[in-house]
């Protein structure tokens, strides 16, 4: 009974802290999905072609150049007409879903670690990886409706002024357009980017053995984790988040555009296909940068708390 009553509170200061960083970084969790989005205005990129006739040059469109705009230009045309509410869009289903989503992985992760433990070799690369991966197909198989109409509010486009559709507006009409699979439209692209889940823990829980290694071999080593500790296991989340990011990042622009209303997007193949033919491979690490700086310090403050709570509770299996 002490057992689940520790595990219910580290597991809710998991979903406090990342409700605090989903409110925090909410504007670039916007920005991000607005650059991933086939609807982004993209500019055509100009030639000047010399040595005509009359000796002037002649501006002829580019063969099927476009360059999407930068970050801050997509920053300014979001305040200028659609205001600064709008850089919070999606945050209530956020909010909604952040807390559940850690409590269902953080559980999922430990239990499933617990069971490959005693079909790997125990506390392995395999073990981490297989139970990181574990833990990531439960919790997007759960909360995937929950996202969809967060990304679906994000993409939302109304001048200042005009009114916005609330969450639940948001899934009343994807239940009354698409039925209950719209709420699942993305879900293989998030099956996907269970790489990345995959890739992260391996590389956290590595870097955390080797930390841990180095306390107990250091010759003024102590028996009790000081703050030094943890800062070490935030700068061992946020290395081992920004490596899987880069490296599973294509993902997420793929999910973006699977649950874009009404898109040409049908299949997690099919788009990855349409993109990389009509955009170029660039294309799929637009929202990187805003994604980057959303996801390094969250995750950071996410899994530091979560081993602070964990330590603090005497839990010693993790």
């Amino acid at each position: 009974m002490a057992h689940n009553n520790n595990t219910l509170l580290h597991l809710f200061a998991g979903g406090c802290s990342g409700t605090v960083g989903a409110i925090v970084t909410c504007p670039l969790e916007v920005l991000k999905t607005r650059l991933q989005s086939s609807g982004l205005a993209l500019r055509p990129v100009f030639q000047v072609q010399l040595g005509t006739l009359n000796g002037t040059g002649v501006i002829r469109p580019g063969s099927g150049t476009v360059t999407p705009p930068g970050l801050l230009q997509v920053l300014r045309s979001i305040l200028e007409k659609e205001g600064p509410r709008s850089l919070f869009r999606g945050l209530g289903p956020n909010l909604v879903g952040v807390a559940p989503s850690r409590a269902i992985y953080f559980a999922a992760y430990k239990r499933s670690k617990e069971a490959f433990n005693g079909v790997f070799v125990p506390n392995s690369g395999l073990v981490h990886m297989s139970s990181a991966g574990f833990a990531a197909f439960v919790t997007n198989s759960l909360m995937n409706p929950v996202w969809m109409v967060k990304t679906r509010m994000q993409l939302e486009r109304k001048v200042r002024g005009e009114k916005k559709t609330n969450a639940l507006q948001c899934a009343r009409y994807v239940y009354k357009t698409e039925g209950m699979r719209g709420f699942y439209r993305g879900l293989t692209a998030s099956y996907a980017g269970i790489s990345e889940t995959m890739i992260c823990f391996l590389i956290y829980e590595t870097l955390k053995k080797r930390l841990n290694e180095a306390r107990f071999t250091s010759p003024n080593s102590e028996t009790e984790k000081g703050a030094s500790d943890f800062l070490g296991l935030m700068m061992a989340a946020a290395f081992a988040k920004g490596c899987a990011s880069c490296i599973a990042y294509p993902h997420e622009v793929i999910r973006t555009r699977l649950r874009e209303e009404g898109s040409k997007y049908q299949y997690f193949f099919q788009t990855a296909r349409l993109v990389a033919v009509e955009e170029g491979y660039a294309a799929f690490y637009r929202g990187l940068i805003p994604q980057l700086i959303r996801q390094i310090p969250n995750t950071a403050i996410v899994l530091s708390t979560y081993e602070l709570i964990v330590h603090l509770m005497g839990d010693s299996s993790q």
